[in-house]
């Protein structure tokens, strides 16, 4: 651990991204990953029938992630986190193969679109913070032969993301504008956490 973190133990990460755990480390907060093993489309299920929005699917479901992983470690201090795509009223999801990271990036084509990150903060069974800032991305009209070639040159890592771009690589060369901070699109806010970790004495001020 490093001198910035005054916490008796590192930060439970309710995640097994790499991003996410890139995104703690380059901000010196020292964590360790935990997989929350939760059903994420259990999950969705019931908040899709009575038509939740993607802000409330990404809160509800960085709570659980944080929860899952709160219950096995008492006194431990949790990360929960997740993101949702919303456009023009749909949700969408991580693409199962290439014909479907075509078909979101048809989709989303010309459009912008929100991506909500929310993260929740826990201890043993208890809320402590919750925050949801929402990136606005705005895609450019992208030709059928770009996302041919586009998928080409990403391979299988167009299938890692919500909307099947990685905008810290090739996935930059989809956008004509992106409102927000760069934490908030790689599905991690540290600016709110960081500001929750302060106020609670637990990194240095």
């Amino acid at each position: 651990m490093n001198g910035l973190w005054l916490g008796d133990a590192p930060l439970l990460l309710a995640s097994k991204s790499a991003s996410r755990a890139a995104l703690l480390r380059a901000a010196g907060i020292p964590f360790e990953a935990r997989d929350a093993a939760l059903d994420e489309r259990a999950v969705e299920a019931p908040l899709l029938r009575v038509g939740a929005g993607a802000d409330k699917i990404a809160r509800m479901l960085a709570r659980e992630k944080a929860l899952a992983v709160a219950v096995r470690e008492p006194g431990r201090l949790t990360l929960g986190a997740d993101q949702t795509l919303g456009c023009r009223g749909r949700l969408f999801t991580k693409a199962e193969d290439r014909a479907g990271a075509a078909a979101t990036l048809n989709a989303l084509s010309g459009q912008t679109h929100e991506l909500h990150s929310a993260l929740c903060i826990a201890r043993d069974q208890k809320i402590l913070f919750e925050a949801a800032p929402v990136a606005r991305m705005t895609m450019r009209a992208l030709s059928p032969g770009f996302i041919t070639a586009y998928l080409d040159a990403t391979g299988e890592g167009a299938l890692g993301s919500v909307g099947a771009y990685q905008v810290e690589g090739l996935g930059m060369q989809l956008f004509e504008r992106i409102e927000e901070d760069f934490s908030v699109i790689m599905g991690l806010p540290l600016l709110p956490l960081l500001a929750f970790l302060r106020k609670a004495g637990l990194v240095a001020s």
